[in-house]
């Protein structure tokens, strides 16, 4: 598996995470978390298409 695909599922994960919990805190903290891994993708996508140039 590629690695920003990887990671977006993880971002997926982490977001289905937040939805699911009861604790407002954990929530916010996935939903970071779920940002941060689907920047990191986004940055891998973009240094990839960089280099194919």
């Amino acid at each position: 598996m590629k690695m920003a695909k990887a990671i977006r599922r993880q971002a997926a994960t982490a977001e289905r995470m937040a939805a699911s919990t009861a604790d407002a805190y954990v929530a916010d903290q996935m939903r970071s978390l779920a940002n941060a891994f689907k920047a990191q993708a986004e940055a891998i996508k973009r240094k990839k298409k960089k280099k194919k140039q």
